[in-house]
């Protein structure tokens, strides 16, 4: 079978975010550990929340010595931006049945950004799915080496490990910030997460940025329809 040029584009950009987050998976194997979690809850943890925000939320509150009630509240509260992804993305994939459930799965910042990247439909539903199992492949993966060595490797950041998902993710948004727009939400957002980061439990930045895009997109339409009112 023959791989035309923008499947392969695709294909690689699928694989270098799915190794860069897979390799980010080491770092929270190894800080699971450090929290309390023995190796099998560090494994099944990845396996079965897979969203690793909302991991990273959990194993630090009770790193911190929090109530499991409170790691628990403060993921989910992460973890909820997953169901606004899979309201963009039902629509574009088509899956039913199992394939469904699997794509509730997989459906992660990662897999939802190659898929909105690509300029058609059947181009995006291929990118969710090259992304979204590639990713949870060698997260899983990455995730049980970093639980096993623990310790061994000290402080994770001092290997990069905890910038390597963020530059993917950047490499990825960076070309869709072309328009004013775009740089508008992009520039209020960061405004927003930045201020509440000190003052605020774990992901309640994350999701009061993403109001701003809501905010804009509600506003938008608006003003449109007055200007061609008037």
């Amino acid at each position: 079978m023959t791989v035309t040029r923008d499947e392969g584009r695709l294909v690689r950009q699928a694989v270098s975010v799915a190794t860069a987050t897979g390799l980010y998976g080491i770092s929270f194997g190894a800080l699971a550990v450090t929290a309390g979690l023995d190796v099998w809850q560090t494994v099944a943890l990845s396996t079965l929340m897979f969203t690793g925000g909302s991991q990273f939320a959990f194993i630090g509150v009770l790193g911190a010595g929090g109530a499991p009630g409170a790691a628990v509240a403060t993921a989910a509260l992460l973890g909820s931006r997953n169901a606004l992804y899979g309201a963009i993305l039902a629509p574009l994939l088509h899956a039913r049945g199992s394939r469904r459930l699997v794509a509730a799965h997989l459906t992660i910042d990662e897999s939802t950004a190659v898929a909105a990247a690509q300029a058609d439909a059947a181009t995006a539903r291929k990118g969710f799915w090259w992304t979204g199992v590639g990713v949870f492949a060698l997260w899983n993966v990455f995730t049980a080496v970093g639980a096993l060595v623990g310790d061994a490797l000290g402080d994770p950041a001092a290997w990069g490990l905890d910038a390597a998902a963020a530059a993917a993710f950047l490499g990825l948004l960076w070309p869709r910030l072309a328009s004013r727009a775009a740089q508008v939400v992009a520039a209020g957002a960061v405004v927003v997460a930045l201020a509440l980061t000190p003052v605020t439990p774990a992901g309640v930045p994350v999701l009061a940025a993403a109001l701003v895009a809501v905010a804009v997109g509600w506003r938008a339409p608006r003003h449109l329809h007055r200007r061609r009112t008037e």
